[in-house]
């Protein structure tokens, strides 16, 4: 796990916003409401939701806990079929060849050739496994920081979207902007200057 790896790549985030009531009521219901399903989709391309640090494959949050002193610590796991073009190629050719042999033609129409392309593509999501990738995620809720263990854009975009929906909280990625306008201690005035100066072409 990147987590305890001796190097990482990470994201950091400015978590915007509180809960009004209990803190760990709230979290461990954002999880478990969006816990990464157990049973894997047949059509489904992409599947993703959060599961415990210690058990990213046989999710369960009553089992094992997501606390950890100050912190709050927890995966995202992105699940994703892929099928390669030369596979599909393969079994076009294969399923092309049956339906000529069967109807006693020698040429496959344009309508016959897309729904062909379907049928293959659709089986094969149904029998390709998914390929599982785990991210860690580190989250001190009293100082609003937040990490993330990976700098892959469309993790990045997942994470963001499915954490909103869990949590009512929005994920901030702290760029050198976005850390000066959240997280530092300067001034309006102070802000404009940076901001400003930021905007000139030279």
């Amino acid at each position: 796990m990147s987590f305890l790896s001796s190097s990482s790549s990470i994201s950091r985030y400015y978590i915007e916003g509180k809960f009004d009531d209990s803190i760990m009521e709230n979290i461990q219901n954002g999880l478990e409401k969006n816990c990464i399903p157990e049973i894997e989709s047949e059509y489904s391309e992409v599947s993703a939701g959060w599961t415990p640090f210690e058990s990213p494959y046989k999710p369960d949050f009553n089992k094992f806990g997501f606390s950890f002193g100050s912190y709050f610590l927890f995966n995202l796991r992105i699940d994703k079929k892929s099928i390669p073009a030369k596979l599909i190629k393969k079994h076009i050719s294969i399923e092309t060849d049956k339906r000529l042999e069967k109807s006693g033609r020698d040429f496959i129409s344009k309508n016959e050739k897309s729904e062909i392309k379907d049928f293959v593509i659709d089986n094969l999501m149904r029998i390709v496994p998914s390929i599982p990738n785990i991210y860690e995620i580190l989250w001190n809720y009293e100082d609003a920081n937040l990490f993330f263990f990976t700098t892959q854009k469309a993790a990045n975009e997942l994470f963001e979207t499915i954490f909103f929906k869990s949590f009512d909280l929005k994920a901030i990625r702290l760029f050198p902007y976005t850390m000066i306008e959240k997280k530092s201690n300067f001034s309006d005035k102070q802000k404009d200057i940076i901001f400003n100066q930021s905007s000139i072409k030279y």
